[in-house]
């Protein structure tokens, strides 16, 4: 019989953190360095960041990557972050030495983008001792070659193909840990946890809707 929760203390002022979805719980977990890994958030804005109660941090965006962005997001975070390193506009030498930087700073793992090539993640498995993640966005993506080359974990981001993206991983691959986004409702969770996702990236509201929320209500008092 399971046991019962004592009662949570959420404190005064930090009882508007932001909660993962409660059905992320159903999956297994990834385990890196004896943590157990079920829910990331993506995001690299340090005020979500700070206000979420995500196991880890997924910090990936759309320009090349930089040491300093890295850096503040490692200083600011109270959970363990995969920093993206390139693979796509930023990739070869440059990737491995930004890999090598992260790991210094003290990231939990690297994420690379799908264009990567398999000769540059079998380069970063040789610079770095922390998990390389290869991103799979593509149903059709030869996550085989990755795998091989030297990918510990792979993160299934496919939109509304991803839980049969996993299923075919899975098929492939029983054991190694697949992250996969979870879609917006309980039920897609579910789904992609059922196809044989260890572990649920989850994407936040953004601070301005947040924002425009509360002050919504603001208005509404006077």
């Amino acid at each position: 019989m399971a046991k019962k929760l004592p009662e949570a203390f959420d404190g005064n002022l930090r009882k508007h953190f932001l909660r993962v979805p409660e059905s992320i719980y159903a999956c297994s977990g990834i385990v890196v360095f004896g943590k157990r890994i079920k829910s990331l958030v993506f995001s690299t804005d340090l005020s979500i960041i700070r206000n979420v109660n995500a196991d880890a941090v997924i910090a990936v965006y759309p320009f090349t990557p930089q040491p300093l962005i890295t850096q503040g997001i490692l200083l600011a975070a109270d959970i363990p972050v995969f920093v993206g390193v390139g693979g796509g506009i930023t990739t070869g030498k440059r990737t491995v030495n930004m890999a090598m930087y992260a790991e210094m700073q003290g990231a939990m793992g690297v994420v690379v983008n799908s264009p990567t090539a398999p000769d540059v993640i079998t380069q970063l498995a040789e610079a770095v001792d922390i998990p390389i993640i290869a991103t799979i966005s593509n149903v059709n993506s030869d996550f085989e070659t990755r795998v091989h080359a030297g990918a510990d974990i792979l993160n299934v981001s496919v939109a509304a193909d991803t839980p049969r993206a996993v299923m075919q991983i899975r098929d492939k691959f029983p054991d190694i840990p697949i992250i996969a986004t979870g879609g917006p409702t309980d039920e897609s969770v579910y789904e992609t946890v059922r196809a044989g996702a260890n572990a649920i990236t989850w994407t936040p509201p953004t601070p301005a809707s947040i924002l425009a929320e509360i002050m919504k209500s603001y208005r509404e008092e006077t």
